[in-house]
């Protein structure tokens, strides 16, 4: 009998299944389930954006695109970068389109890491940062960041990760788990820091245009001092409810995006044809079904906060993305046993917060991107799960 063990790359081999999709799992094979566990637009695609990959099927243009990604399509990238946050950047050299925003991210990680470098990793966070760091051999350094600061990373914890090991800070905001935002006046004391220290900066911005309130979301990148040292990652999936199509890109310098190019042509070849043809169009023309869906993402938000802070878990208010994340707390239960109890009594799906790192422990993940018909009623059998408690 073979023993595979030999063969495995052991960093690969340890890694931990994702905690979000084990309950999504779950959900999927019971009846009557309300699943609130995906981080999925319920919307579709808008149909002139559907169109304009149609057309490009139709007029069989299916062939391979550069690999850095159509032209046209990095040209509007860069107009939206500049339009939205005030950066600015060339097509040529300083724009990769990716499958999908984890893909820049793993790129970006595996050209900055050397094995040994720490990269500081704000939490609750994404569930792909540390493994991707480990498998690029670095070492994740994680910082809880605290539900009184409203889950944001403060300039006081971020020194006190800094090690003459530390060469990268993972900026993961607007956040997903917990919808917390940074602006501008929270960055400003993060970014003398990251300059003080020379450290490097991948900012995570695929909610940037889910940000709710008056104030527009804010790139890190925007700062002074910081465009130089700073990859952003972004998206269509959440922005324009793309998730299927697959499409992201990272802007940033090009000493930075070349050789994340070189890996992509290696690993990818380049991003899928017809979807880059869809993105240019949303690019161009999607401004209003942005506002269109933030602004029922906003309602939804509001509904959920309200209702939960009514049941007693005590609900931070989230600024961005489509996530509430309420503790648990008060129920005397691990995170995993409180969801774990309500799929199976009430078939209503969440995630652990456990799963978003140690941190996370005390709450769960509960994904607003979901009709409002579907949260009511979630909320009601949430409702009878915390009244049938001990």
């Amino acid at each position: 009998m073979i023993d595979y063990s030999r063969f495995l790359n052991a960093k690969a081999a340890a890694i931990k299944p994702s905690g979000i999709r084990r309950f999504f799992d779950i959900a999927s094979e019971m009846e009557d389930v309300i699943s609130l566990s995906i981080g999925e637009p319920d919307f579709l695609t808008p149909w002139h954006v559907r169109e304009a990959g149609i057309t490009t099927l139709e007029k069989g243009r299916t062939r391979y695109t550069p690999n850095r990604g159509l032209m046209e399509l990095r040209r509007q990238i860069c107009r939206f970068m500049e339009r939205k946050y005030g950066l600015t950047y060339e097509p040529e050299t300083d724009v990769l389109v990716t499958v999908g925003g984890s893909e820049a991210i793993d790129m970006a990680l595996r050209c900055l890491i050397e094995p040994g470098d720490e990269v500081v990793i704000p939490e609750p966070c994404f569930v792909c940062y540390d493994p991707m760091t480990r498998m690029a051999g670095g070492v994740p350094v994680p910082v809880a960041t605290k539900a009184e600061n409203g889950f944001r990373l403060t300039a006081e914890e971020l020194e006190a990760a800094i090690t003459p090991k530390t060469k990268v800070l993972i900026f993961p905001y607007p956040n997903n788990p917990t919808g917390a935002i940074m602006r501008r006046e929270h960055m400003e004391p993060l970014a003398r820091i990251i300059q003080q220290h020379d450290l490097f900066v991948l900012s995570d911005e695929i909610y940037s245009e889910l940000t709710y309130g008056r104030e527009p979301h804010v790139s890190i990148a925007s700062l002074e001092g910081m465009q130089e040292r700073t990859v952003v990652v972004n998206g269509f999936s959440k922005t324009y409810a793309m998730t299927g199509w697959r499409l992201g890109y990272a802007t940033g310098p090009k000493e930075i995006v070349a050789p994340m190019t070189k890996l992509h042509q290696y690993a990818i070849m380049s991003a899928p044809t017809t979807s880059q043809y869809a993105a240019i169009e949303a690019l161009k023309n999607g401004d209003e079904d942005i506002a269109e869906m933030r602004g029922e993402y906003d309602m939804r938000r509001r509904l959920l906060v309200d209702g939960l802070n009514r049941l007693g878990l005590t609900c931070f208010e989230p600024e961005g993305a489509f996530y509430v994340f309420p503790s648990i707390r008060k129920t005397g239960m691990t995170s995993e046993e409180f969801c774990e109890k309500l799929i199976y009594s009430k078939r209503v799906a969440v995630v652990p917060g456990s799963a978003f790192g140690a941190s996370g422990e005390g709450h769960v993940r509960i994904s607003y991107a979901y009709s409002i018909k579907h949260l009511v009623e979630a909320l009601e059998r949430i409702r009878a799960f915390l009244e049938e408690l001990p």
